[in-house]
């Protein structure tokens, strides 16, 4: 006889209640009569509702449930009140974008709450099965969305490399954790990381599938050379879907691969810090070199962001020195303020591609931003901020971010690895500075008034003083980050 033992279903409340609302959109958006604005304010109401339960049920205890598959500590908490925010932010700046080229659909709205879904699956998942979950969750959603212009040859192309080359990883990922599981005996990644400590498991197997494991983590990063997708789906996907794919995934991606890594796999470091080094280095230096040469702003920020996920792999190498973790809450810390910097900056950077856009013309081009100061000053300075801050110059939240990842890497003794680092920054700064020269320097071929509703306007003009602000005060985050890193090191 089975005995069911009924899980606690309190810490995954955030997760409930986002899947019921996702069923309950679908059938409203069946049923509303084309009312796309009711489908709109519901997803956004179901992201303000999982911010307020995170919010609640926030109480700094580590519980783990459904038979230590699901977590929720300090850095699940945390990092989903980081989400919320990044998914609403992102839904603002689609809007008016999505009606002019008639893609506000209701599927678009499920797609974003399912691929939410997965993002928190993701980060409080603690075991191999609820991670793949999360994350097949997330890509499948991602697959659709990329494709949702059906009418586009270029955003098919995109999503059909952008699936071919999403199940190859996850293949690799599953196949790695197969090896684990069969080294160790166990899918738990607490009881892996113990029983690895205590000698258990084939050593040969356990690096075999840590390889593989590394691999599958590398493909949703988009670090070299595992970066092939990002650039095509980037320029691909409508700036709607790229905006939510170039953002708020990567929180649950730092979450995913802090987790395998330190959690599951940290008696391991010695061998997944080379690979990760190795990895970190190629982006840095392949994303800076090869987005000099893009035209495509959207482009662009493609290879910058492998270049950015490249730095907080640096952050996330730097936890572990010669089997000692003392340096992981300084290098932990520092890779999480750097991912949250990130997608706030990341965020603003393709909103300023959606507020120049307008129906039946694409400002993706860096050229199409000539001239935006004398169009409109004040959004050409917040474009200007954006730039700033992802290039690291003082005193922005970037210039911070990577001051934090650098100073983790030359305490953990990779001093060279810090110098080429920042050498290669400033080989990247060329290409953000570029963006301003046009801005601010070259004639406007454009001279319309840029239109966009009152409340993209608003929350643009904050995001990017946001950047500004954080920059000029950023203890506040960092310390919350340290503080969730602690407490989590402390819980695992």
């Amino acid at each position: 006889m089975i005995n069911f033992v009924m899980p606690d279903l309190y810490p995954a409340s955030a997760e409930i209640f986002m899947l019921i609302m996702a069923c309950t959109v679908l059938l409203v958006d069946l049923f509303s009569g084309g009312r796309r604005w009711l489908t709109y304010l519901l997803t956004q109401l179901t992201l303000a509702g999982c911010f307020a339960i995170t919010l609640f049920t926030l109480d700094g205890q580590v519980v783990t449930t459904f038979s230590n598959m699901f977590i929720d500590d300090l850095l699940a908490d945390f990092l989903k009140l980081m989400l919320y925010p990044a998914v609403a932010i992102a839904l603002v700046y689609s809007r008016s974008y999505l009606a002019a080229r008639n893609l506000d659909k209701g599927e678009f709205h499920l797609l974003v709450l399912f691929a939410t879904l997965g993002m928190m699956v993701m980060i409080s998942a603690s075991h191999f099965v609820s991670l793949y979950l999360g994350l097949e969750l997330l890509a499948l959603s991602m697959y659709a969305l990329v494709a949702i212009d059906r009418d586009s040859v270029r955003a098919t192309e995109a999503a059909m490399k952008y699936f071919v080359l999403g199940a190859m990883a996850s293949g690799m990922l599953l196949y790695g954790m197969s090896m684990v599981y069969g080294a160790t005996g166990s899918l738990e990644l607490f009881d892996i990381g113990q029983r690895i400590a205590l000698g258990g498991g084939n050593k040969t197997v356990l690096v075999f599938g840590l390889v593989f494991i590394v691999a599958g983590i590398a493909f949703k990063l988009g670090v070299v050379p595992f970066h092939m997708w990002v650039p095509d789906v980037y320029h691909g996907a409508p700036t709607a879907v790229t905006l939510l794919l170039g953002s708020a995934p990567k929180l649950a991606a730092f979450a995913f691969a802090l987790r395998i890594l330190f959690s599951g796999l940290g008696e391991l470091a010695q061998h997944w810090q080379l690979m990760l080094m190795i990895l970190a280095t190629l982006s840095i230096a392949l994303g800076n070199l090869a987005a000099i040469a893009q035209t495509n702003l959207k482009r662009m920020l493609a290879y910058s962001a492998i270049s950015h996920m490249g730095f907080m792999l640096l952050g996330l190498l730097a936890g572990v020195v010669g089997g000692d973790s003392r340096f992981a809450l300084n290098a932990y810390s520092s890779s999480m303020f750097y991912v949250i910097a990130y997608v706030l900056m990341s965020l603003g950077a393709f909103g300023m591609i959606m507020l120049l856009s307008r129906a039946g013309f694409e400002a993706e081009n860096i050229e199409d931003f000539k001239g935006l100061n004398k169009r409109s000053p004040w959004f050409a300075a917040i474009m200007m901020i954006l730039m700033f801050s992802m290039a690291g110059m003082p005193f922005f939240v970037g210039f911070f971010a990577k001051f934090a990842v650098l100073q983790a890497v030359v305490f953990a003794g990779h001093v060279w690895l810090a110098v080429f680092a920042v050498l290669f920054s400033l080989v990247g700064a060329f290409y953000y500075l570029r963006v301003v020269k046009v801005m601010y320097f070259d004639a406007p071929t454009d001279l319309a008034p840029l239109e966009a509703p009152r409340d993209m306007r608003i929350l643009l003009s904050i995001n990017g003083l946001a950047v500004a602000l954080l920059g000029l005060l950023p203890q506040g985050l960092l310390e919350y980050s340290i503080i969730t890193t602690y407490a989590y090191l402390i819980g695992g």
